[in-house]
């Protein structure tokens, strides 16, 4: 009896076939529980009772990176803002990039849609330091500094989709007002205690899927309170990107629940096993390295020391980072992790926990990027059909169709 699957690698779909049932390990996905008129019985209620100052809204949106049906649902939230007052020219969407590049005006107009003409809009951008106010610190010293304009606005409002991110714990929610819209240097400060600095070593509470003991996520804990959302939208997502549901509320307590929620159908245990096959997700999710390193970095947790690890990672933009290369030529972990110690900059991190994985376990990308850039991660350059050949004269191994989003339980790590 044969077996197939398919993984996706980009925009296409590669089949894979064996004589043994392999062990898939997939995402479960939500079921819809929300539509546009029930959103907008959510929305005006939240509204409603909230009774927020609507003269001059910033809503806050991701990029086009972490997209959430916003062309369909961003009208139902700015109709309800329009219809209890909030003016049209004071009404200023922001786009969350943190330390990404802007996105193109045609990405933007198909991430967003017909709200994309009709407002006013900002592509956030963290270098101009005049753009920001100086807040003050958090306990462990990150600089909190929030655009100007989101301090002056009469509320604030968030809409994004929650996720795990591989070294803050959770996406989404409060990360898109820091280090969504924040200054540069702060965010690197934030993102600088994925650092042990005592131990010359990544931090062992910066996980996806921990808040609680994780230092990085702690401290985004801390800048939330100096400007909180006044309303937050947080999208529950199935794997394909389809918006399954959208809660409407505020505050931690609200947040956590989501990442709770999404949690409960990204997470499995299994494992450790001597060798995994997985795919990014297809794209966005492998649209460059920086991007697919989210998938590489969930799947390496799978797989047992000494192991073998082969992902699918199209990566039609490359790298996706000019800072992030650079880092795998300075002389291994340890001289690469003082100079990171010194002063973070951008990506640095990501360097790192590639550094991590490749001196634990053996990784092969089968991808468009170049040779010579996966060679200098560590790495191994393979093609999709090298992958199938290994994947059918080899065994057994695990599947993992969708790793960007699937998490490994953390009692079983």
């Amino acid at each position: 009896m044969l077996y197939t699957f398919d993984l996706a690698y980009g925009r296409e779909t590669v089949p894979f076939t064996c004589t043994a049932p392999p062990e898939i390990l997939r995402v479960s996905d939500p079921a819809p529980a929300v539509d546009a008129p029930l959103f907008r019985r959510r929305v005006c209620a939240f509204l409603d009772a909230a009774r927020l100052d609507l003269k001059r809204p910033a809503v806050v949106v991701a990029d086009k990176t972490r997209l959430c049906g916003y062309a369909s649902f961003l009208p139902v939230l700015l109709e309800a803002l329009l219809e209890r007052g909030a003016p049209d020219d004071g009404l200023t969407l922001f786009i969350a990039y943190g330390t990404h590049g802007r996105q193109s005006e045609v990405e933007s107009r198909s991430a967003y849609g017909e709200a994309y003409e009709r407002f006013r809009w900002v592509h956030h951008g963290c270098e101009d330091r005049a753009l920001f106010v100086q807040m003050g610190h958090t306990g462990r010293g990150t600089p909190v500094r929030l655009r100007a304009d989101i301090l002056e606005a009469s509320c604030l409002i968030t809409f994004g989709a929650i996720s795990h991110h591989y070294f803050a714990g959770f996406g989404g929610g409060r990360k898109l007002v820091f280090p969504g819209l924040g200054e540069r240097d702060a965010i690197y400060a934030n993102h600088g205690l994925f650092l042990d600095r005592a131990r010359r070593a990544l931090a062992a509470g910066c996980r996806p899927g921990q808040v609680a003991g994780n230092p990085l996520a702690e401290d985004l804990a801390e800048v939330e309170r100096f400007k909180p959302a006044d309303m937050a939208v947080h999208a529950i997502l199935d794997s394909h990107g389809r918006v399954c549901d959208l809660t409407v509320g505020r505050g931690q307590t609200h947040f956590e629940a989501a990442c709770r929620r999404h949690a409960s159908h990204c997470e499995a245990g299994g494992g450790p096993f001597a060798q995994v096959i997985a795919s990014c997700g297809g794209a966005p999710k492998d649209i460059n390295f920086i991007q697919s390193h989210k998938a590489v970095h969930n799947a390496a947790a799978f797989v047992a020391d000494g192991g073998r690890l082969i992902v699918l990672a199209r990566c039609p933009d490359g790298i996706g980072s000019a800072t992030f290369l650079p880092w795998f030529g300075l002389g291994g972990f340890q001289v690469a992790f003082d100079r990171l110690a010194q002063g973070y900059v951008g990506n640095g991190g990501t360097a790192l926990a590639m550094m991590e994985k490749t001196r634990r376990i053996r990784i092969a990308l089968a991808t468009d990027l170049d040779e010579a850039a996966v060679r200098a991660m560590g790495c191994e350059k393979i093609s999709v059909d090298q992958a199938r050949q290994e994947f059918v004269a080899g065994g057994p191994w695990a599947v993992i169709p969708n790793a960007s989003l699937l998490v490994r339980k953390q009692g079983d790590a």
